[in-house]
């Protein structure tokens, strides 16, 4: 089986790799995060707890907007409307949790 990168140039090489950088870090950003969440979960180290996690996911959810969804790099009224529907989301999301909690 040939080796695909083998084919490409040093300058290609060069692109795939800077082109291919912030996603990498993105995950690796995303998979830290849910590592420091699943382990405040686990060990439940202070009573509000809670709150950190609750920041800790804000801003997985914030790096998954801007980077992976790409909205950085869109007009504002764009921005706009992401955000808007990731807040209804979460308000969906809250009412739910407030149900089932209320049972």
């Amino acid at each position: 089986m040939r080796n695909p990168l083998a084919a490409l140039s040093a300058d290609d090489r060069a692109l795939l790799r800077k082109r291919l950088r912030t996603p990498l870090l993105t995950f690796l950003a995303l998979l830290a995060l849910l590592a420091v969440n699943v382990t405040l979960g686990a060990t439940l180290p202070f009573a509000q707890v809670w709150i950190v996690e609750l920041l800790v996911v804000a801003v997985m959810v914030a790096l998954i907007l801007l980077v992976s969804m790409e909205v950085i790099h869109e007009p504002p009224l764009i921005r706009l409307f992401s955000a808007l529907g990731f807040f209804w989301v979460a308000i969906l999301v809250g009412m739910t949790l407030t149900d089932y909690l209320a049972r």
